[in-house]
């Protein structure tokens, strides 16, 4: 109550210091006391409560002289705290107003959180990745080295040269990349088009030593292939050629391998003009794997990131939304209710180990399936058990899909994804 008051017991103090002495010789033994009032009580009445000390109000004078000395040292801090914050704010509005146009965007016009997205790792991660990849063609390249000692000749050396002259100056420009980040030279336009020539680079390297292992396996036939996916990365995938028609019922079948965590990611993605999870299977962060279909979600009932292959195949129809889920030849989960009465709708595109945020791109690195995968065959109809149990056992009347046919010629693949003969039934021996 006495600091509403604090102003005016001030100024009467100093004026009671400056005519304390005239005020003394004419009052003579005349004492004045100042005393706070009440802002709802009577002057009067508190006048009659005036027998302080002096050295109690002089006392309490100087408390309340302290207190506000401390409240409006408090001021001036919290004040140095705000334009502080202010000026963070700022430069963090002003990068996400320069991020802004090369993000992807939602289904919305927003930035991009389909499924829960995480931010896309650093550049220095990035680099890091970069680096993994390039380790990895490395090892490829020497593979092939002894390949070519064993049938030497001056063609395969000659594409041997070139390949490692490749790597090498590949390493070059990442390191020159690294050095320009620490030094920040780069923009971040023109990080992102130095990073699209690496991937670009990347990519086409790929190509020639695919081709080259290629020449390797003459004899093997066109589905004795897997795809492995060794990083997480938002750049390394894999795009199957043919779109999906109009489908009122569907069955998607593959051999799976992983040990990522935390999740394995998203073996598949397929989007439409519009919808960019028309139909997706994803497994991210610690919740369980997931089919959706036109953004509807089912969880399904899969245990399989233990580093070993399993056979899984998902059937649904769009008759009341009914679906089911197959683990190594056994029903483990169905459901009903998933998208019903909703086709999957055509002229999408189809991609293996990435999920889109946009037609055909917007990916994440966080959704990327770490992992191998093979055999993955769609059909437009839902398969039986009997059939579902014949793939997943090998058998020798084991169906092809008969939309999605998994052969290496239906199937292009970019960033580092390589291919590998894959034996079905190695596992089952």
């Amino acid at each position: 109550r006495l600091l509403p008051l604090l102003p005016g017991l001030l100024a009467l103090l100093g004026v009671l210091v400056l005519l304390g002495p005239a005020l003394g010789q004419g009052l003579g033994q005349t004492r004045f006391v100042c005393t706070s009032v009440p802002l709802d009580g009577d002057v009067c009445a508190a006048s009659a409560l005036g027998t302080g000390s002096a050295e109690e109000l002089k006392g309490t004078v100087l408390q309340l002289r302290e207190t506000v000395l401390q409240q409006k040292e408090t001021i001036m801090n919290q004040k140095e705290t705000i334009r502080e914050l202010t000026a963070k704010l700022g430069r963090c509005e002003s990068q996400s107003v320069l991020e802004l146009p090369g993000e992807g965007k939602g289904r919305k016009g927003f930035a991009k959180n389909t499924m829960g997205d995480l931010s896309r790792p650093p550049a220095a991660e990035t680099l890091s990745q970069l680096g993994q990849t390039l380790q990895s063609l490395k090892t490829r390249l020497e593979n092939l080295e002894q390949f070519s000692r064993m049938n030497s000749s001056s063609q395969t050396n000659n594409l041997k040269d070139i390949l490692q002259n490749k790597i090498d100056d590949l390493e070059k420009q990442v390191l020159s990349r690294v050095n320009s980040l620490e030094e920040g030279k780069l923009s971040p336009r023109n990080e992102s088009e130095e990073r699209g020539k690496i991937e670009s680079t990347l990519t086409s390297l790929h190509q020639r030593i695919s081709d080259l292992e290629k020449g390797q396996k003459d004899n093997r036939p066109p589905d004795r292939f897997q795809l492995t996916f060794s990083l997480r990365t938002n750049y390394m995938y894999a795009k199957v050629k043919k779109s999906l028609p109009e489908m009122y019922a569907f069955s998607i079948c593959m051999w799976i391998k992983s040990n990522a965590s935390p999740g394995m990611g998203t073996p598949f993605s397929y989007a439409v003009p519009g919808q960019a999870n028309e139909l997706v299977l994803i497994e991210w962060g610690n919740n369980p794997m997931e089919i959706l279909i036109n953004d509807k979600v089912a969880k399904l009932p899969f245990v399989i990131n233990d580093g070993k292959w399993h056979h899984i195949c998902v059937t649904w129809t769009t008759r009341d939304g009914v679906w089911e889920a197959y683990q190594d030849g056994t029903q483990t989960g169905n459901g009903e209710n998933l998208a019903p009465y909703h086709p999957i709708k055509p002229q999408g595109v189809l991609v293996l180990g990435q999920e889109q945020d946009t037609l055909g791109g917007g990916f994440d690195a966080t959704q990327a399936f770490v992992g191998e995968l093979a055999h993955f065959n769609v059909w437009d109809r839902k398969l039986s058990p009997g059939e579902v149990y014949g793939l997943a056992t090998c058998s020798s009347k084991a169906l092809s899909g008969n939309v999605i046919a998994w052969a290496e010629a239906n199937i292009d693949i970019y960033g580092g994804a390589t291919k590998w003969t894959f034996e079905a039934c190695r596992q089952l021996n």
